[in-house]
């Protein structure tokens, strides 16, 4: 059972007036500049969040791209989401010195905690957790990037403080 933000709270910015200007206005300010797509693809992640697959078609015909164009981007770029993401995000270190450092018993303390895969986003929109390769800390390993902050030598036992750390910044 997938439990993410995008059953409970997703709604299509292009059916939102307000997100739709902002998208449109992003598009009309750079559609002339060489390598637009890139600067457009940046621009709508970082205000509306992320670009769902409605939204890359929207983009597609604006800029007179194939939607597979606007699609490699997307997909290739890991900066790139196709979902919305939670309010804060938890992204788990798989390189080589976490994996042998004991990230994996970390996602499953998360799994366990809240109830969802690496990917998904809890029902309440609060906390997404993602994969990512290497963030440079190997010597810290095992590490997980809270939001920004890089948390080195993490261990499974106290990874709940984690959780329960972001949730009290709520209440």
């Amino acid at each position: 059972m997938q439990k993410t933000m995008e059953k409970a709270f997703f709604t299509d910015p292009l059916q939102v007036p307000e997100q739709l200007a902002i998208i449109d206005g992003i598009l009309d300010e750079n559609k002339d500049l060489a390598g637009a797509t890139m600067v457009v693809l940046n621009r709508i992640q970082e205000s509306i969040g992320f670009i769902s697959p409605s939204m890359q078609v929207y983009i597609a015909k604006k800029l007179g791209e194939p939607v597979s164009r606007i699609h490699g981007v997307v997909s290739f770029y890991s900066f790139f989401t196709t979902t919305p993401r939670g309010k804060h995000t938890i992204k788990f270190c798989i390189g080589t010195a976490c994996y042998v450092g004991g990230i994996t018993q970390i996602i499953e303390k998360a799994k366990q905690i809240l109830g969802i895969e690496p990917g998904e986003t809890t029902e309440d929109g609060l906390i997404t957790l993602e994969l990512c390769r290497c963030v440079g800390a190997c010597s810290q390993a095992p590490v997980i990037v809270v939001d920004e902050a890089v948390q080195g030598r993490v261990k499974p036992n106290r990874f709940p403080k984690t959780i329960q750390d972001l949730k009290s910044q709520e209440d």
